[in-house]
């Protein structure tokens, strides 16, 4: 669905470096306007960079400073021309105080206004808004809470299991579940602790554990004419360290009658906080499909490729056209779903290890293709992947008419994927795309640790540890490229894939 609004930009500036400014040039470019990154010296040699009309080096120490500088950040939108800033995801993407700056140097800031972002970026009065906005909510504290005393009261009324939570901030820290009244009193001290080194806030507050839980969102849009509209839900359940791994469009678990309602009430939430641009309704549903609002992102998901691919809707376009001044093209009823789509995050790690972190030269990337595949990255082969940002490669998309369609055409895409260099989560995923429950839709937020057993890897076959000794070999600093210098194959160690 077009938007002509957009238009009224000649040029962005991209608040963001890797594949997600690589994804938000490509729709620039369609659209004709002029692109800007910045880029820290670190990124200097990535797609992103290449690919933007114009770049801009920022500085800071360490890199992930720069992209956190926002009186660097403005300068270059002004010193370039730029007439808007898109955020991204991460980052400055949810400081409010980021959007406000943007705003005061007289340009647009491609999201929400600072009042929603501040609004929402806050658990607990997000969750008070939520209540107004008659969206419901897991039971538990109203307010921070005060002592541990008053967590065990509070815990004593609702029931254990109950989840201790960071007010301020996610990505899972600051949290902690308890079991019982000495685990609530340790949970809360350890999660204030751990709030206050992350986000410079120690307020926690309490709510009901629910077992089992399915972690479902609903993408919304809304302009500055009081329209607002939902794309649907996406099932992100298949976590890890509450990081999600696995990613769909629509949900396996839910039916018309539970999607019509989640999409209302979330609606609902955005006109209440007078929300415009693109944001996601976080819930946490039971397996009697009750859902509970948890939180509100204010900005474009990781996840957004399996929306667009289920409603061929560009949600970056639609983006640009609101914080142009435009209006939705589009109502409701007009938002028509086809098919189904998967989405993996491939990452540099070793997933068999715990999910430690690797880095390395990408000696080979390929990445596949064909009808329903969609990757976006923002790599190349000789690309170095350090420890300075995270570690995500890139993001794999299938779309088939149905489920099992996308399943099978994620499999033989994971098949066809191949990044030497650094150990990836590759074989990985495609354990947990190929595992018969994924296949069933049987998945809650517990999925990787309930199933640990069955997707560990088998050991290697004699062809596979020839491979692995090659692929070592290449990967070896003493290996010359130009002239094939012979290398050792002992005590190379392992590679992967």
């Amino acid at each position: 669905m077009s938007s002509p609004p957009a238009k009224h930009f000649s040029k962005v500036l991209i608040a963001n470096r890797g594949e997600i400014a690589s994804r938000i040039v490509r729709t620039l470019r369609r659209l004709g306007i002029a692109s800007v990154v910045v880029f820290h010296e670190a990124d200097r040699d990535t797609p992103a960079v290449r690919d933007a009309d114009e770049a801009v080096q920022i500085h800071g120490e360490p890199p992930v400073a720069a992209y956190l500088d926002a009186a660097q950040i403005v300068e270059a939108a002004r010193k370039t021309g730029a007439q808007a800033v898109h955020p991204g995801f991460g980052f400055l993407s949810e400081k409010a105080h980021f959007a406000e700056a943007v705003i005061e140097a007289g340009l647009v800031f491609v999201g929400p206004p600072p009042s929603a972002i501040r609004a929402m970026g806050d658990k607990i009065e997000s969750k008070v808004l939520a209540v107004k906005a008659g969206v419901p909510t897991v039971p538990g504290s109203a307010d921070a809470l005060e002592s541990g005393d008053e967590a065990v009261a509070i815990a004593d009324r609702i029931g254990y299991p109950v989840l201790l939570k960071a007010s301020a901030g996610g990505g899972g820290k600051g949290m902690r579940i308890a079991h019982n009244a000495q685990e609530c009193r340790d949970g809360l001290a350890r999660a204030s602790a751990e709030a206050k080194a992350a986000f410079g806030d120690g307020r926690v507050f309490v709510e009901k554990y629910v077992e089992e839980p399915r972690h479902i969102e609903v993408q919304v849009l809304a302009d500055g004419f009081g329209n607002v509209v939902h794309l649907g839900e996406r099932e992100c359940s298949i976590q890890r360290r509450y990081q999600k791994v696995v990613e769909e469009a629509p949900s396996p678990f839910i039916d018309a009658e539970t999607r019509a309602v989640m999409g209302e009430q979330a609606c609902a939430l955005a006109r209440a906080v007078g929300y415009t641009s693109a944001g996601t309704v976080e819930m946490v549903v039971d397996r009697h499909r009750n859902f509970y609002f948890l939180e509100m992102n204010t900005r474009l998901q990781v996840e957004h490729p399996v929306t667009e691919m289920t409603t061929g809707i560009d949600i970056v376009e639609q983006q640009l056209a609101v914080a142009a001044g435009g209006k939705l093209p589009f109502t409701q009823k007009d938002v028509a779903f086809k098919g189904h789509a998967i989405e993996v995050r491939i990452y540099a790690e070793d997933a068999d290890a715990g999910f430690i972190p690797a880095t390395g030269r990408l000696l080979k990337v390929r990445f596949p293709h064909g009808d329903g595949i969609r990757v976006d990255h923002g790599v190349r082969e000789g690309l170095e992947i350090g420890a300075a940002f995270d570690p995500m490669i890139a993001k794999l998309v299938a779309h088939g008419a149905t489920r099992d369609e996308a399943v099978a055409r994620m499999c033989r895409a994971l098949e066809e994927t191949v990044i030497l260099g650094p150990i990836t989560n590759i074989d990985f995923l495609r354990r947990v795309v190929g595992h018969p429950e994924f296949g069933a839709g049987r998945i809650h937020t517990g999925f990787l640790a309930l199933h640990k057993e069955s997707l560990a890897p088998l050991p290697p076959t004699p062809d596979q540890e020839k491979l692995l000794m090659i692929a070592a070999a290449l990967a070896h600093p003493d290996f010359d490229f130009h002239f094939a210098t012979p290398v050792p194959l002992d005590g190379l160690g392992a590679w992967s894939n």
